[in-house]
């Protein structure tokens, strides 16, 4: 069993490295606290690879993925132009969200849920149980995934206390659609190398973006209106 548990520990955190999953994870880590993104993924990861060492060990096959992975898909596209409309909350109700990690919790979850059935992971994970202990794959491939998506949460993290509110919304819309694309593409073309999927999915949403800048200013999301000019208060008979 451990010498399962390192073997799938360092096939899947090699697997992760530069994947989407980590992309995914800086981004919720510049919308979320990282111990809730954590959380979030691996709760996810634990559920997904469970699944996987399942089907490694009494079927031997991985589940059909083309639908989930399209429905995946659509979930980022959603999360993106939801993301990119941006929210306006009371000072009550932002007080309120402060104090509560569920609904990030639940969201960072079910995103990684989706996004990982019938990922490469998955199907790495499978062919490992197929031929290992399954409970040593489980748990490896679980902190492998979990590590690897750390060091994205940490980069993503600090990466959020530079920088600006309005340029971490923008950049966490666009990564949400590249995602979204991404995987609808690879879902629906599987054939399709990954290098062209990915250059699909960068030069449409950089389409996307400049077709919402061309609009009206009325029309377009709240975040990319320019930003009115602070007016100085004019001094006062005292300080002058």
């Amino acid at each position: 069993m451990f010498a399962a548990l390192l073997l799938s520990f360092a096939v899947i955190f090699v697997a992760e490295l530069g994947d989407k999953s980590q992309l995914m994870a800086m981004t919720f880590a510049l919308r979320h606290r990282w111990w809730v993104v954590l959380g979030g993924i691996t709760a996810a990861t634990t559920a997904v690879h469970l699944i996987s060492v399942a089907v490694g060990h009494y079927l031997g096959a991985a589940l059909p993925t083309h639908l989930l992975g399209i429905l995946a898909g659509v979930a980022f596209v959603l999360f993106g132009l939801w993301t990119l409309r941006g929210d306006r909350l009371t000072d009550d109700e932002a007080t309120r969200a402060e104090r509560s990690t569920a609904p990030a919790f639940f969201a960072v979850t079910s995103a990684f849920l989706l996004a990982e059935l019938g990922d490469k992971t998955m199907l790495a994970t499978v062919t490992l149980a197929a031929d290992n202990d399954w409970v040593g794959v489980w748990i490896g491939s679980t902190l492998g995934m979990v590590a690897a998506d750390a060091l994205a949460i940490l980069v993503g993290a600090t990466a959020g206390k530079h920088l600006p509110e309005r340029l971490i919304q923008i950049a966490a819309a666009a990564l949400f659609l590249v995602f979204g694309i991404y995987i609808l593409i690879e879902g629906t073309f599987p054939a399709v190398p990954a290098v062209a999927i990915g250059a699909i999915a960068v030069v449409g949403v950089l389409l996307f973006g400049a077709a919402l800048r061309v609009l009206p200013q009325r029309f377009r999301p709240p975040v990319m209106r320019p930003q009115p000019v602070p007016v100085e208060p004019l001094p006062s008979a005292v300080e002058r």
